[in-house]
């Protein structure tokens, strides 16, 4: 029969021993993804945040459109979170653990101002997601010199899906001129 304080101080060792997560990526390529998907990470939350906080915040003659336009980018945007955290996971990594996680990895910008234009939202939120975008792709970029096809493929899917969010906030904001402002 094991001492309770043996059994305690094991628990202990378990919760600072690394995860031995079996991959065939070398422990550089493990590095190197997880840290560019971490970022990643961080700025869909951001993102998510933001557009959730402009949908709650909405007003104006085209409402109840914009409102529903952002509640169907905040889905799409909160359903990545999962997978990619997932991803890190199974290639050895580690993943956000904190709000105060996210804040220091995010390169989307906060918006906390008491009003903003619904014009404004939208063009904040476009110029967001193809930001996001561009970084998706950086983030493939890593994927391919550390010869991780399988993130790789979800990021193109997740390419796929930021650039018709781009291009809808896009749209919506046209006013029958092509420029688009």
């Amino acid at each position: 029969m094991k001492k309770s304080g043996s059994s305690k101080a094991s628990a202990q060792r378990m919760q600072h021993a690394p995860l031995a997560t079996p991959t065939d990526l070398d422990a550089r390529a493990t590095r190197d993804v997880s840290g560019a998907m971490n970022a990643i990470l961080a700025d869909v939350f951001a993102l998510y945040l933001k557009t959730k906080n402009f949908h709650w915040h909405m007003s104006g003659p085209n409402f109840r459109d914009y409102h529903l336009l952002l509640d169907e980018h905040g889905d799409q945007l909160f359903a990545m979170t999962d997978p990619i955290a997932e991803r890190i996971r199974k290639i050895g990594g580690s993943t956000l653990r904190s709000i105060g996680h996210i804040a220091r990895l995010q390169r989307v910008d906060d918006n906390d101002a008491e009003y903003v234009e619904p014009t404004d939202m939208l063009a904040e939120l476009r110029e967001d997601n193809k930001a996001l975008a561009a970084r998706l792709r950086e983030a493939h970029e890593v994927c391919d010199e550390r010869h991780d096809i399988a993130t790789a493929s979800l990021i193109e899917e997740w390419i796929d899906e930021t650039e018709r969010r781009t291009w809808f906030l896009f749209e919506t904001m046209r006013r029958g001129d092509s420029s688009g402002h």
